[in-house]
Formats: structure tokens, sequence, C-alpha cells
């Protein structure tokens, strides 16, 4: 039986892009480190464990690949997955990576290069997601409860993309015998619009009646920021060091990808905050640290 295996298969789009596939008949295996209960296909995965991969990739054909999180170099532990993936003649995999480049970090560009050098493989480079709008992302958990965005990217603009967009991309590329248009093997995906923080502020305000504020803040602070959510301290100083760009305007960029792909606009930012609006209930009072 050939099938889709799906990493990172509980998360944003991961979780999306399976319920896609299954509403077309598409045998779909959910991996993941905790494998959600009474899945028909689940199978226990962890990017540590390389053991792990060859029941992960038994049986399927196709691949969507969330690399693992919260890393400037995925390649050690990517490489023996795609070592093992090209053994058992996988032939598509779909790379969820990135528009943005982590700064002194090459090893994601590294993984996108050795996907896209294999014919049939595929890298999404998605921009940045508006579920990072949302709780439990720290910038979404920030607006929740103090009705404020901190940033050091000033008037930067970004084309937010919904997770959902990136798994309506990925499933077409992986249903679809061809590449996608021209047989590319590297998508940028985007929004329909690229938009600042203060944009953002401006549009949840508006549309759900709670106020948002942008507090402008240094990289330092971001770092700190970061830090204190947890994250590795190479990592913590490396997305932080990304609002540098976005404020010099290197991810101001749109495309149209989306609807090459899929067949249907990218939803914009305005309607993800209206389906969301919910969500954005205030738990103290705005302004509160």
């Amino acid at each position: 039986m050939t099938g889709v295996l799906v990493t990172g298969g509980t998360g944003k789009t991961g979780s999306a892009l399976v319920a896609l596939l299954r509403d077309e008949d598409v045998p779909v295996r959910v991996a993941a480190r905790n494998p959600p209960a009474g899945d028909p296909d689940p199978v226990r995965f962890d990017w540590t464990d390389p053991a792990t991969f060859p029941a992960a990739l038994r049986g399927v054909d196709r691949v969507f690949l969330v690399p693992p999180v919260r890393t400037t170099d995925p390649m050690p532990l990517v490489g023996p997955f795609l070592a093992e993936a090209r053994r058992r003649g996988v032939r598509r995999v779909v790379l969820l990576g990135s528009a943005v480049v982590l700064p002194n970090a090459p090893g994601a560009l590294e993984m996108a290069a050795r996907v896209s050098s294999r014919p049939g493989w595929v890298v999404l480079r998605a921009s940045g997601f508006m579920q990072n709008f949302l709780s439990p992302h720290p910038v979404g958990e920030r607006i929740r409860r103090h009705g404020e965005i901190r940033t050091a990217a000033g008037d930067g603009r970004v084309g937010w993309i919904d997770a959902r967009d990136i798994a309506a991309a990925a499933a077409a590329l992986l249903t679809d015998p061809g590449a996608g248009p021209d047989d590319r093997r590297d998508h940028l995906l985007t929004g329909p619009q690229a938009l600042s923080c203060h944009d953002a502020a401006t549009i949840i305000t508006a549309r759900t009646g709670r106020p948002v504020r942008v507090v402008p803040v240094g990289t330092d602070d971001q770092v700190a920021a970061n830090l204190a959510a947890g994250m590795p301290a190479q990592f913590a100083a490396a997305l932080a060091a990304v609002e540098d760009g976005i404020r010099a305007g290197r991810e101001d960029r749109i495309s149209a990808a989306v609807p090459d792909l899929t067949g249907r606009p990218a939803r914009t930012f305005a309607e993800f905050v209206e389906e969301h609006a919910a969500e954005w209930a205030e738990d103290g009072p705005a302004g509160t640290t």
C-alpha cells in the first residue's frame, strides 16, 4: 500500500493536511512523538531517535516533512531521515521550509537544497504564520493577556499566511503526479498582503473590538523574551535577529503560489481575524505586564 506520511501530524499545518488528504481518501499515516489516540494509522516518530524512522516510512511513497523546531541546524537530525526515505524509494517529499532565513544558520538552507535536488521532491518556503497571533504562541499569548504586540521589526512587513493555506498547497503537491506549475521544486508561500505588526494590531482591534497596541522594543529585548519562552540560546538570538531583516524590508514579499497550486485565493488576515475573534478574549487588564 502506498500513502502519505505526515510528520508533525498533530501540529497546525500537519493536522490540517491530514484532514484534507483523508477527505480525498488518501491513505495517511500520522507521525508524532505522542501519536493521537484513536487515529487509524498513527506511528511514534521522534527526530532524536532514528530507530523510529523505518516504521514511519514503511509502505508510504510520499512524505510531508516538518523539520525539528527551535534549532538553527536541523541537518544532523533530518539528514538520516532523508537518506532512509531515499533507500525506501519515496517518490515525493514536500518540505515545510521557511521564507525567513535565520542569520548564521546554514543548516536550513542545506536541508532545502538537499530536498530540492531530488526529482519530485519539493520545498515550500512559508512566510510567517497568521496563527502566531493566537495563543499559545508567545505573540498571541501576549495579545490575549496584555493587549499588545512587542516587536523590534518597526514598520517592516511580512506576507503572513494561514497555516491551512500551506496545508492546501502541500495537499495539492502530494496528490498531483507533477511537482506543481512548471514542475518547480521550490515555492514561496505567502498570504495576499504584506502587513506590519501595526497593520495586524489595527485589524485585530477593528474586527474584534479588543484594543491591541504595538510596543517597540530592541533586538536584545526580543532575545530575552525568547529565552523566557524556553527557546535555546542560539535559536532565541537568531529568531530575534530576523526582526532586523523584517525592519529592513527583506520579508516584504508576496507570491501567487497558493492560488496557483490550490486554485483558490489565499485567506486574508482580516478573514483570519474574523474567524478567530473569540480567541483574543481579554484575560486581564490590557496593558498589565
